[in-house]
């Protein structure tokens, strides 16, 4: 006897709805906890300062065009609105939209696994996407990564949906928040190379959709591909910190294990069945995470926020395995475990608020400052130190007989520089020698260490 319309109507939207949304829920109280971290100083994530104040300045008379392009413009356009009453560029607002943003990438890896593998599958993804670390913490910063795996997410939700020209139009809207949305072409080609009408105009949407959403890296091509050009090329170079990582597959295969832990056995799992199976929606899937990590591939930066688009993915191939679902669900206690204590530690002031306040007591007015980059404005003018990075000479400012010459009279070292500066001493010693001629011939006069009441890395002040 076939189902009550009601029952199953209840059965099919009822539940899967009610699931969603305590999900959702979640997933949003467990990101707004900690989003005023270190406000007003933008301390969260460095990346913010290249992106708030720009999207400030579209609505405060700064023109349309933002004049830079190691980025395009979507991002920068889609956090602007929110900058409009604001006198001066406003680092939670930017924040919360962000974190809209990434509840509704949640809610793009349940349509994801939905459409792919069924109800269930759009479950695990949506907990993947909701309690993964990485995408938990980015997802409270007001940088591009969160809105990039969004719009993939949708894109690939679409493809597999056969709606392959609003895939296309989709793509092309998350290479306009990220240039690395090109590699969606990959499963939107593989999809639909036997309808070429639909493909090409598919493709034609994307290019449009990317043209609207970041003209002005249209208008001023030469200039945005110089600019993504040498973005890709330090990334290929490494970054201070990451000189003692193993190869580029283990490292970002790590980052992946940080966001997941061991649900990322299943997902994997997943994956191979994917590529065994060959289903329309294990293909689309599937070639769009081996594309992507291709990409990772040439990188020595290996940084944690390059591999969130592969997440959502990721969930809905563990998800796929119905046996494992319960097994999956379990394990993603972890990663929920793990977030919820990295949003613990947001909850503490920052070692840095504490020393700018510390410096707007003890310090005079007038007395000059020499800072690591990763330290607070002061107020004040200050001599900022350049980040140390493979690709420039070291910074001829990091010394102590010029500092004196120059009249600085204190220096503020953050442990989040010296420390990776000294666990690579023999790529920067330039750098490591003058930290310990610091140690050795300045007078400490202030130093906080994380712990306790704080969170962030040690700081200290010394007097030259």
């Amino acid at each position: 006897m076939p189902p009550h319309p009601r029952s199953e109507r209840t059965g099919r939207w009822g539940r899967p709805g009610l699931a969603l949304a305590l999900l959702l829920v979640g997933a949003a109280a467990l990101r707004l906890v900690g989003v005023g971290y270190g406000l007003p100083y933008p301390l969260l994530n460095p990346d913010e300062v290249s992106i708030v104040p720009r999207a400030w300045d579209l609505v405060h008379g700064g023109g349309l065009d933002p004049g830079w392009y190691d980025y395009p413009s979507l991002v920068l356009e889609l956090l602007a609105p929110f900058q409009l009453f604001a006198d001066e560029p406003s680092y939670l607002a930017g924040r919360l939209a962000v974190v809209a943003l990434g509840v509704g990438g949640v809610a793009a890896a349940w349509w994801l696994g939905s459409r792919a593998y069924g109800p269930l599958a759009g479950f695990v993804a949506a907990a993947f996407t909701a309690v993964a670390t990485t995408h938990v913490a980015y997802s409270r910063t007001a940088v591009t990564d969160v809105p990039f795996t969004t719009l993939a997410t949708a894109s690939l939700a679409l493809v597999v949906s056969r709606r392959l020209e609003l895939a296309g139009a989709v793509a092309g809207l998350a290479a306009a928040a990220k240039y690395p949305g090109v590699v969606l072409l990959v499963p939107l080609v593989i999809a639909g190379y036997r309808e070429r009408r639909r493909l090409v105009l598919a493709l034609g949407l994307g290019v449009a959709a990317f043209c609207a959403a970041s003209p002005f890296v249209v208008v001023h091509a030469g200039q945005a591909v110089a600019d993504a050009r040498r973005v890709s090329e330090r990334a290929n170079e490494g970054w201070l910190g990451f000189e003692h990582d193993g190869a580029a597959p283990i490292a970002f295969a790590d980052r992946l294990w940080d966001g997941l832990g061991p649900a990322l056995i299943v997902a994997g799992l997943g994956l191979a069945l994917a590529l065994a199976r060959r289903r329309p929606a294990d293909i689309v899937l599937a070639s769009f995470a081996l594309a992507y990590f291709a990409t990772l591939l040439p990188l020595d930066a290996h940084f944690d926020r390059y591999v969130l688009p592969l997440v959502p993915v990721l969930g809905a191939l563990a998800g796929s395995l119905r046996a494992l679902a319960p097994v999956t669900l379990l394990l993603l206690v972890v990663p929920l475990t793990w977030s919820i204590r990295d949003t613990r530690d947001l909850t503490r002031p920052d070692t840095r608020e504490a020393a700018q306040q510390w410096i707007e007591r003890r310090v005079p007015a007038d007395a000059r400052l020499a800072a690591d980059p990763s330290a607070p404005p002061f107020g004040r003018a200050a001599l900022r130190f350049e980040l140390p990075a493979p690709w420039q000479e070291p910074d001829p400012s990091r010394n102590l007989e010029r500092l004196r010459a120059e009249g600085v009279r204190y220096v503020v070292v953050s442990g989040a520089v010296a420390d990776r500066v000294r666990a690579a001493a023999s790529e920067y010693p330039q750098e490591a020698a003058f930290y310990d001629a610091l140690d050795r011939r300045a007078r400490r006069v202030f130093r906080l260490d994380p712990g306790g009441d704080y969170s962030g890395p040690w700081i200290a002040v010394y007097r030259l």
